[in-house]
């Protein structure tokens, strides 16, 4: 017994002068000396309980997974765990158990904690906190907090193949709804309303956020929703259906010929500022629709886009909305002060009498009047009922008798008064806008209008071209 205990006491003096004078790191001390602490103590005799293994054992394993290199999110069994690195080891405590075994001491510096969908802290060294609160410190809680939003952003839609000289219309967005929809502040159904982008309005693309995208249209900036609008390429094909591809005149008097040559007959005139509807391009001609058919022009006369509507914001609706209210009243009081004997004089034409005006009030006291000129001729920049007047020019010698001014412009004449949504709508007197030519509607979907010099005053169906706007006055 005497030798045998010597021989412990030398095993212990040696290692402690070892520890001494070759201090360890706590990792090396973990995966060395568990077990070799153990086995000494066995052969000095001394007793090694089953515990005191267990309790190195969990201090191992905690060190190795605070080692390891945890990613902060993973996916486990499709619930989201976030792992938290917390910065000392207050996050394992003492007294803490492992299968009823005792851990002495701190587990390591910076153990991993997970955080659950179930609100129950667990180490990742197999520890289970349950409800010990001490186990979420205050930097966890910040750590885990919900980050604040950082939506996608989309990139610039690609452009389109076009040739040269021709618009690139991929940056466009084209709403498609009934109606309208609304132009927001911020990517949010409730942030606030800044403006209306109407069907087949557009607006360009600016950037997406979520499912929103952030435009500019007029004078309005701001997001819709994307399941409202067209964007990219399926704008640019959009694009060729609803947008109205416009050559604008830029000089007094433009001659429209048969062909694409100056030496070509002249199918008609144009005034300054008519919008015409463009058919087709070539690189120095454009063929456009004009009252008397198809003809073309030289572009160094014209300024060629792809028009739409665009957005309206609300200050621009509210003034609008107070604008026609007030042209509405003036010109209904204009035509009061003139409905005496002025309204029902005949024109020398006199072939008014076989058509009717559906409906009353003074939209079919002006189509009533209107109709008496009816077989009087066309003359380019005439304004006169009985002698000659042009398109625009018999419209605003019409409403002159009832105390209204119109300008002298097809194109000037689209603006004014407001705006009916469709000729279902319509009603007499309201004015109906073609590609460089106005009519008057009279109702059952017919317009009174001064043609050509060929046909000259006359009645035709409102469908025989296509209408880009009906406009009313009163």
């Amino acid at each position: 017994m005497k030798k045998g205990f010597m021989k412990a006491v030398s095993a212990a003096a040696i290692a402690a002068v070892t520890l001494t004078c070759f201090p360890i790191d706590d990792a090396m001390a973990a995966q060395a000396f568990v077990f070799p602490a153990a086995g000494g103590a066995l052969a000095a005799g001394i007793g090694c309980s089953i515990q005191d293994i267990r309790a190195n054992v969990a201090r191992k394993a905690a060190m190795q997974s605070t080692i390891a290199n945890h990613e902060k999110i993973s996916k486990k069994d499709d619930t989201v765990i976030e792992k938290v690195e917390t910065p000392s080891s207050k996050a394992v405590n003492e007294g803490t158990t492992i299968d009823g075994v005792a851990v002495v001491g701190s587990a390591s510096e910076g153990a991993t904690i997970e955080i659950t969908s179930d609100e129950n802290p667990t180490g990742s060294g197999g520890m289970n906190g349950g409800d010990d609160t001490e186990l979420e410190s205050e930097e966890t809680k910040t750590e885990t907090e919900p980050e604040e939003a950082n939506p996608s952003i989309d990139v610039k839609p690609e452009a389109a193949d076009v040739e040269e000289g021709e618009e690139d219309l991929s940056d466009q967005v084209i709403a498609v709804v009934d109606g309208y929809v609304n132009v927001r502040s911020m990517p949010d159904e409730n942030s606030e309303i800044v403006g209306k982008l109407y069907n087949h309005s557009a607006g360009t693309w600016l950037d997406k956020q979520g499912d929103w995208y952030k435009i500019t249209s007029g004078n309005v900036v701001g997001f819709v929703k994307g399941m409202y609008v067209k964007t990219g390429q399926a704008a640019v094909k959009l694009a060729a259906e609803v947008g109205q591809r416009t050559a604008t005149v830029h000089t007094t008097t433009l001659k429209i010929r048969e062909e694409a040559s100056l030496e070509s007959k002249v199918l008609g005139l144009v005034a300054n500022e008519d919008q015409l509807t463009v058919i087709e391009e070539t690189e120095e001609w454009v063929k456009v629709n004009i009252e008397e058919g198809d003809g073309w022009v030289s572009k160094e006369y014209v300024s060629i886009a792809t028009l739409f509507p665009q957005a309206e914001s609300k200050a621009e609706e509210e003034a609008r909305l107070k604008r026609e209210a007030a042209e509405r009243k003036k010109a209904q009081q204009a035509a009061a002060r003139s409905a005496g004997g002025k309204k029902s004089g005949k024109g020398s034409g006199g072939g008014g009498g076989s058509y009717s005006v559906s409906g009353g009030g003074l939209g079919a006291s002006v189509a009533n009047y209107a109709l008496q000129f009816v077989g009087n001729p066309y003359v380019y920049g005439g304004t006169s009922l009985t002698n000659g007047t042009d398109c625009s020019g018999f419209t605003m010698g019409v409403y002159r008798n009832f105390g209204v001014s119109l300008p002298h412009s097809s194109g000037a004449q689209r603006s004014m008064g407001y705006a009916v949504g469709s000729l279902a709508e319509a009603q007499p007197g309201d004015l109906v806008c073609y590609s460089g030519h106005v009519g008057l509607y009279i109702g059952g979907g017919q317009i009174v209008h001064a043609s050509t010099a060929a046909t000259g005053i006359k009645v035709s169906n409102a469908a025989y071209r296509n209408i880009l706007a009906i406009r009313r006055i009163f």
